[in-house]
């Protein structure tokens, strides 16, 4: 792999969203020069996730600094051991340890820490409450912007949720980690956690767990300090 500042980046969205919603840190790295991919993950199992990812890397022309936010970390945890990849962003994410899943880590969630509202699982798939949506997680996104997120929803797999990582790249990729202190779905002491755990260099920033969207530039710095730059 090249010595010098890496310029691909392959972004992994996270749950109940999709990658439309990474543009706004698209536009900035695109804008510096680098060579940006969005996956577009079905969320139907971290299986499928994983595979669907190393697609993407495949086509990458040399080494690539893989990025994922929320249930996109526990993606990137996986998918990020693959030989293009030369470091890893986690953005308010699940950094999983060898035979976790997000069902693990929200299982226990720490004391007084917000409750995700999480809808019952229909027909093997989970949405988060529609009103409650905004609050727990874009409450720094203007609200009819928020209010959209909340309507168009992706479906949630819960294999997805139970799919544990075998492999996970931390351990042989150096780490960022973006940790969103305002976070109402992942809350920060678990980020906290996870980031110290994978000996990840971490940024804390005031914002929502949509911080990708209201904070792209953060993001985008992040990217840009795991890409060596």
């Amino acid at each position: 792999m090249s010595t010098g500042p890496i310029r691909n980046v392959v972004l992994v969205h996270g749950g109940f969203v999709d990658g439309s919603g990474w543009q706004g840190v698209y536009d900035l790295l695109t804008a510096d020069g680098y060579q940006v991919s969005v996956v577009q993950n079905p969320t139907l199992s971290l299986e499928d996730d994983v595979a669907v990812t190393r697609r993407v890397l495949d086509q990458q022309d040399g080494p690539t600094v893989l990025v994922g936010h929320s249930y996109g970390g526990a993606v990137i945890s996986q998918a990020g051991t693959h030989e293009k990849v030369a470091s890893l962003a986690y953005i308010a994410a699940f950094a999983l340890d060898e035979g976790e899943s997000v069902n693990t880590l929200i299982a226990d969630p720490p004391p007084g820490a917000p409750v995700p509202p999480i809808l019952p699982p229909v027909d093997g798939f989970l949405f988060l409450d529609r009103k409650a949506f905004p609050a727990s997680f874009a409450g720094d996104v203007p609200e009819a912007q928020a209010r959209f997120m909340a309507a168009s929803q992706v479906p949630w797999g819960v294999e997805a949720l139970g799919g544990a990582v075998t492999d996970p790249a931390w351990r042989v990729k150096p780490s960022w980690y973006l940790i969103t202190t305002e976070d109402k779905m992942i809350p920060p002491p678990a980020q906290q956690f996870m980031s110290e755990r994978a000996g990840a260099t971490v940024t804390e920033v005031a914002g929502s767990h949509a911080v990708f969207l209201s904070r792209p530039d953060a993001v985008a710095d992040i990217i840009k300090a795991a890409a060596g730059s």
